[in-house]
């Protein structure tokens, strides 16, 4: 297919000289293959232009011209109900800031053409999984075959993020290592306070329902790769999944980039806040890859403190009380913590005003504090929180986001 160049412009794309790959104009002059590049995918639903109630059938019109106008990088999710979209590789957090924002404006264009908006949140405070529909691919289809109401219950949106790990650096080691970090990430993009019309009680209630299906949840903890191929091997060959695509853990090796994948995240709703921790994990990444010692430290009581943590990143978000082995730590002490251990790193890498940038996050709240303060504010009308979430999504201000007493649930 073509590249239009007006698209090329907006995205700050070059095309390769044999007209065949996309070029990051950032990137020109560095090698292509530089170590800690990094994408961002993110998973939106599609929802009535007037009632933000959620679209449960949608044309195939709508993903064809959604693909068309991004150069092929929207396209369905598993159910009718969801879009998703993927950056191209990056190394410059401006430049992936600006291709999210083209991103979402263009799929919500193409969204309006059928009279649906978008909403990045990761669960719709009002949809009612009971009446999905899969997506018409075969993909899909099986696996709504397989999982039954699991599959149909995964009216979910969370976000992505891939950094590449270079070639000194095991992935599975940094993947181990990475384990007692995954509650911060989900604490910060904490978008799921309700769920069917109900408040939940928690701020991230995604994972709750996602981690229903087989292979989510923290990752083991393999030793080498070669132990977790093996893993891969003996789902595969037993028929269990086609490929270790199928391993939705919050954190895992891709099978198309040499990247590790951070998919713990809920979508969200204020594209900047996917940048600032795309950066964060980006930084991280970094620092593991440098401090290869750094996945022995992680043991099954790690392990098992970071389940817990998990937990209470999804009931607390941005105000979570932390598990650690010298007592309670609260969630900005924590954050202080590996900010001061990533900011060398970050620097380097052309991140660091993004990394400290995290903490305005816990200074306003996440998308779920200015869901639940929209929720109030309005005597409980919950359609005040779907305007919210869709005028949000493309970056317009519609409800007051200050953090306030009667926030903090602890």
């Amino acid at each position: 297919m073509p590249f239009d160049q007006k698209i090329l412009d907006k995205l700050r794309l070059n095309l390769s000289a044999n007209q065949q790959h996309l070029v990051i104009r950032s990137a020109i002059g560095i090698d292509a293959n530089a170590a800690y590049s990094f994408g961002i995918e993110e998973e939106y639903f599609l929802a009535d232009a007037e009632t933000f109630e959620v679209a449960m059938q949608t044309p195939n019109g709508l993903f064809e011209s959604a693909s068309w106008s991004t150069g092929g990088q929207a396209m369905r999710e598993m159910l009718q109900a969801q879009i998703e979209v993927a950056s191209n590789v990056h190394v410059d957090p401006s430049d992936a800031r600006e291709e999210l924002r083209f991103l979402r404006g263009e799929v919500a264009a193409a969204a309006a053409q059928h009279g649906l908006v978008i909403m990045a949140s990761a669960t719709h405070p009002t949809a009612s999984w009971r009446f999905s529909k899969p997506s018409p691919k075969p993909r899909y289809e099986e696996m709504i075959e397989d999982l039954r109401t699991i599959g149909h219950r995964n009216m979910l949106c969370g976000m992505h993020v891939h950094v590449q790990i270079p070639p000194h650096a095991e992935r599975v080691a940094v993947m181990r290592a990475m384990i007692p970090y995954l509650p911060l990430f989900i604490a910060l993009a904490t978008s799921s306070p309700f769920w069917n019309g109900k408040e939940t009680g928690l701020r991230g209630y995604r994972l709750a329902a996602y981690d229903e299906l087989p292979r989510t949840g923290l990752p083991e903890l393999f030793t080498t790769q070669a132990e977790y191929d093996a893993y891969v091997e003996a789902l595969v060959r037993s028929g269990v999944m086609p490929n270790e695509s199928y391993v939705w853990w919050a954190l895992r090796p891709s099978l198309r980039h040499p990247t590790l994948e951070l998919r713990a995240p809920d979508v969200c709703t204020r594209l900047e806040d996917a940048v600032l921790i795309a950066s964060l994990y980006r930084g991280l990444i970094k620092y593991l890859c440098e401090h290869p010692d750094s996945a022995q430290k992680v043991g099954n009581v790690e392990r098992a403190i970071a389940v817990e943590n998990k937990w209470r990143a999804q009931r607390y978000g941005t105000d979570c009380i932390f598990v650690s082995k010298d007592g309670p730590i609260e969630i900005r002490e924590f954050l202080d913590q590996v900010i001061a251990r990533v900011l060398p790193g970050a620097e380097a890498l052309g991140c660091a005003a993004e990394v400290e940038g995290c903490r305005t996050i816990l200074d306003r709240g996440s998308s779920a504090d200015a869901q639940l303060r929209a929720y109030r504010d309005s005597g409980g009308d919950l359609s005040a929180v779907t305007r919210w979430i869709a005028r949000q999504t493309l970056g317009e201000s519609s409800a007051p986001s200050a953090r306030g007493p009667a926030e903090r649930v602890q």
